[in-house]
């Protein structure tokens, strides 16, 4: 994809589920301690992967108005913005907890995702969030208590003063071509006939573009050049940035490492395998957009979209 200037415009990529911007217009995050608006209140209640919603002829809908009486009262729900006129709080619910008709919990990651790809947003934020909160009660350099730094999502601890914000992860994502044809990978635990993208989390020490070369090189053993930045996107699970390159083959036999990979195979347009998880990931945008330099290039089972 170029604009009139011929220069590649790969903006789409921004538009993908768990990017904030597909919430623009319709959500305003907040702080803690930042001031709530006098609003009513929307809830995006998790039960794991899963988003609890109201499912009827309206279609998907979140909890509205006072905290359901079904949510056991032991967790202090937390504001994260304003989604469409209301307040909406977020808390974590035990997978055992029944839901009482007609709400239901939908995944919001997976091949079996039906769920309305803003409220999937909604709950990648969220669960982010909650994550943070879990992991933040006690400092990490001290194990003492940690309280609110106001304004933001991080926190300090009571005892050593030592400062903790959000911890997001960074992780490369490429897809290797040479000419007409494509390297993937296939990981040890994945069924035979399953590949994907290489992916790794960058090390100490690396740039973004000495992590694409060193991940290719361990997990499929051959060498890239000309690295281009094609696209990111917020992957909640728990709390990943995945940041998308494209890279041409410069030399090396394609083989899988024996510890992260069982196999490194190049394919082309007529030798696709078959592409693993859902449609909602940089991984299925990057190859549908930039398999063997051609956009929109088809995976069997998908409508062109994105991948993990």
């Amino acid at each position: 994809m170029t604009n009139g200037d011929n220069i590649p415009d790969d903006s789409g990529a921004i538009g993908l589920p768990f990017n904030g911007s597909l919430l623009d217009g319709d959500f305003t995050p907040l702080r803690p301690g930042d001031p709530l608006p006098d609003l009513p209140e929307r809830w995006a209640i998790l039960q794991g992967n899963t988003l609890v919603v109201r499912v009827d002829e309206d279609g998907q809908t979140l909890p509205e108005g006072d905290l359901p009486e079904w949510i056991p009262i032991n967790q202090e729900p937390l504001c994260i913005g304003v989604w469409q006129g209301r307040l909406l709080k977020v808390l974590s619910l035990d997978k055992t907890t029944p839901l009482p008709f007609p709400f239901a919990p939908l995944p919001f990651h997976g091949l079996e995702t039906v769920l309305d790809e803003r409220l999937a947003t909604l709950a990648g934020l969220a669960g982010q969030i909650l994550y943070w909160e879990r992991r933040s009660r006690f400092c990490s350099s001290c194990a003492g208590i940690m309280e609110r730094i106001g304004g933001s999502w991080g926190k300090r601890c009571l005892f050593c003063g030592a400062e903790h914000f959000p911890h997001i992860h960074p992780c490369i994502i490429v897809l290797v071509n040479d000419g007409a044809r494509f390297l993937l990978v296939r990981k040890m635990e994945w069924s035979s006939g399953r590949y994907s993208l290489i992916a790794g989390f960058l090390d100490f020490g690396e740039s973004l573009e000495e992590c694409v070369r060193r991940e290719v090189r361990e997990e499929a053993g051959v060498e890239v050049t000309n690295i281009r930045y094609v696209g990111s996107q917020n992957w909640p699970f728990p709390s990943q940035q995945m940041i998308g390159f494209v890279a041409d083959y410069a030399g090396g036999e394609a083989r899988g490492d024996g510890v992260e990979t069982a196999d490194a195979r190049w394919f082309t347009a007529e030798t696709l395998p078959r592409y693993p998880g859902s449609v909602r990931s940089i991984s299925r945008w990057i190859f549908s957009n930039h398999a063997t330099r051609r956009e929109n290039a088809s995976i069997p089972g998908t409508t062109g979209r994105q991948d993990s």
